[in-house]
């Protein structure tokens, strides 16, 4: 048996403005209380969002390093789209045959990931 994956984590300067950014971008709610310690976050400004994903580790000589997480979504275009109008920008896609995937980072600059189903032809 192999250890799945949890949890995750996006830290910034201002929690409440990335909480309502992420709320607004893909629909999730918070449960906002203390972390696990302060090293992780000041107490009370942590927002708690359950979440069933899947990882995977890639890349290679010439790939930059960084910890990456991509949320399923029903349209990547859309989702990039309503990224850059939150604040964030678009870094690439959608790109894919099978299924599609985007990258873009929030308005502090983490690099964010979305995955759907693929572009239909002609669009």
């Amino acid at each position: 048996m192999s250890d799945p994956v949890v949890h995750f984590e996006i830290i910034g300067s201002d929690p409440g403005r990335l909480r309502e950014y992420y709320g607004a971008l893909f629909g999730w709610e918070f449960k906002v209380g203390d972390a696990v310690n302060e090293e992780v976050s000041e107490p009370g400004a942590y927002g708690f969002v359950e979440s069933g994903i899947n990882g995977g580790i890639g890349g290679g000589p010439g790939y930059e390093s960084r910890v990456l997480f991509y949320v399923g979504v029903p349209d990547v275009e859309a989702a990039l789209q309503e990224a850059e109008r939150l604040g964030g920008r678009r870094l690439m896609g959608p790109v894919g045959r099978d299924f599609a995937v985007g990258h873009f980072t929030d308005p502090e600059g983490h690099v964010i990931g979305v995955a759907g189903p693929p572009v239909k032809e002609g669009e």
